[in-house]
């Protein structure tokens, strides 16, 4: 999986490859999925979710360009993969997850298999995790219309965030900002995307 779908696309940071070989992507499909694990396309995973594809999960990891001790967000744990790829990298993730059933199987799952050093809330991530900010690297896996605010602002200086922007499931596109020392913005457009829209204060500011 990694050389074919990662590596061989492009994604060649070697922490990040040996991230993705550490975590088996089967320990985070339903059992009735786990054949279909290692196939580069996301998954159903229950509550209307999805795990992402392998390539996306590198892509944007590797984009963050984590550096050992970092502090890093997750907003959207869904099946904990991407939450566990993180861990492999840094030993300050921070993850949340507004689907309640869902987060409550994931952390499970997350301290069955030994991340015991994931930090996991329930709850809307669009206002994020204020009180353990700023964060060197926000990763985003639902599609906001547009970044919210309250992220922006627990960004560090230096700081880097990976997230989906767009209406709908069609449309979308990933984006990695990086906050520069004047506060403002340095945007750079990567690639379409599909994911599942942000729910909770996001969808309200839609509505």
């Amino acid at each position: 999986m990694v050389q074919r779908q990662i590596r061989a696309r492009g994604v060649r940071d070697e922490r990040v490859l040996a991230a993705m070989r550490n975590v088996p992507r089967h320990w985070f499909v339903p059992a009735d999925l786990e054949s279909m694990a290692h196939t580069d396309g996301p998954l159903p995973i229950g509550y209307d979710q999805t795990i992402s594809q392998p390539y996306i999960v590198a892509l944007m990891t590797d984009l963050l360009s984590i550096a050992p001790g970092e502090k890093v967000l997750e907003i959207g744990t869904g099946s904990g993969y991407q939450a566990a790829v993180l861990g492999e990298l840094s030993d300050e993730v921070y993850t949340i997850e507004i689907v309640e059933p869902l987060a409550r199987r994931t952390i499970k799952l997350l301290e069955r298999r030994g991340y015991e050093t994931i930090r996991t809330r329930i709850g809307d991530g669009y206002r994020g995790w204020p009180e353990a900010a700023p964060f060197d690297a926000i990763i985003v896996t639902c599609a906001p219309e547009d970044v919210p605010d309250p992220l922006i602002e627990q960004l560090a200086v230096g700081g880097r965030m990976c997230i989906p922007v767009g209406a709908g499931m069609f449309g979308q596109e990933l984006i990695l900002l990086t906050k520069l020392p004047d506060g403002s913005l340095e945007r750079r457009r990567v690639i379409p995307v599909s994911f599942v829209p942000m729910t909770g204060e996001a969808q309200e500011d839609r509505d």
